[in-house]
Parts: structure tokens; sequence; C-alpha cells
């Protein structure tokens, strides 16, 4: 199933004037522009396949702002060169990609991203987290949500939302996030002074964050 409208699981976590486009499983896909399929020629299969359906997603959901299709090659720090006037941000994991974008005057970037619904492998989160997180996860109901993974993924997000403002490469530690039962989140970012309020979701075995900074952050 694949939306461009805002009805599914990114609708609850994105402004309403972001548009966006998701595919759950296999995603009939477009043609790749002739700069695409140069770039991506020499990648294994599954790294084609992945590239292929997230630039089909994303000139879906450009279109719904009203740009023509153009090519997507990655930029600085591996993010696509979206069109001028347009801020976007893709992920993908096993099963699902997505991509979101906006205008420039709605909002400054977005960042999206994916995770699996499982625990994070052994000694990741000591790698990407303090302990003052760690104690606020450990405060968290228990149940079924991997805290951590929410964790990795919202600070996931806030690198991909920032990363094209300030060109800068972060460590994930370095990003201070303190993750809500109530399905938000809230983030720091050493080199952005404001960052804000994300959302977080689950569907279909997929957890979800994403982040929309406003234009005067």
């Amino acid at each position: 199933m694949t939306t461009t409208v805002p009805t599914g699981v990114l609708a609850a976590l994105l402004p309403p004037d972001v548009r966006y486009a998701e595919a759950f499983g296999a995603l009939d896909v477009g043609r790749l522009h002739p700069s695409e399929a140069a770039y991506i020629r020499d990648r294994s299969p599954r790294r084609r396949q992945q590239f292929t359906t997230a630039r089909t997603l994303a000139r879906r959901a450009l279109a719904e702002l009203g740009h023509p299709p153009t090519p997507l090659l990655p930029g600085p720090g591996g993010a696509p060169q979206w069109p001028s006037g347009a801020v976007g941000s893709i992920t993908h994991t096993d099963g699902y990609t997505a991509c979101a974008v906006t205008s420039t005057g709605r909002h400054l970037s977005l960042g999206i991203d994916a995770e699996p619904v499982r625990p994070l492998p052994h000694g990741v989160l000591e790698l990407v987290s303090s302990a003052e997180e760690r104690r606020g996860l450990a405060g968290l109901p228990v149940g079924t949500t991997p805290w951590d993974t929410v964790l990795f993924s919202a600070k996931e997000a806030v690198y991909k939302a920032v990363h094209p403002l300030t060109r800068t490469w972060t460590a994930l530690a370095a990003i201070v996030v303190a993750v809500h039962a109530d399905g938000t989140f809230t983030a720091a970012h050493p080199h952005h002074p404001v960052v804000g309020t994300g959302r977080w979701g689950v569907r279909r075995g997929v957890l979800i964050t994403a982040l929309a900074l406003p234009p005067t952050g």
C-alpha cells in the first residue's frame, strides 16, 4: 500500500502541510533518471531496490507540491538534493520505505526515520545515549514498546533534520532526546539552536519517528 495523502501513520506524526508517500512491502517502482541510474549502477541489488523505491516515492510526494519529476541525487552526507523550494527526508528499513516533503516557506527542514520494532543490538544503546537518557527510558511503562529503539530512531530523525542545515557530522550521543510515552519526544542538538518536539508511532511492525523544524528555527 502506498499513500500520498495524509491518511497513514506519517499523517499522525507530521504537520498537515507536509506531503508524504510510503510503502509497506513490495512497490511497483518507477524508472530512475539516467543520472540516478548511473549513480546506483554498481551497488548491490538490495541497495538499488531501496534507492529506486525511495526515488519513486519522493517524486510522488513532490508531485503533491506541484514539482515536476526531477533527478534526486545524494548530496553531502547522503541526503537527497531536493528541488528548489522543497525540503524533505527519506527513510527505509526492511519492509517499509517512506519520503516526506514540504515547502521551504512552511518548514525549515524535515527528518523521518524507520526501524524494526525490536530492541537495539547489545551495546548500541550505551554508544548512542547518556546515562541520563537511559534513566529516562527506565522510567517509561514496561510493555511491548522497545524504548531504546524509539530513542535511537528519534536521534536519527533529529540528525536528518539538522544535518542539511549545518553540514556538520554529529554523533548520535551528542543529540539529547527525551522520549515520552504519549507518542512524542523532545530534542536538543549541539549545532542547532532550536529543535523542539517530534512524534513517534508504530504500524505493522515498524517504528517511525518524525520531526519538522519551523521556518524560524
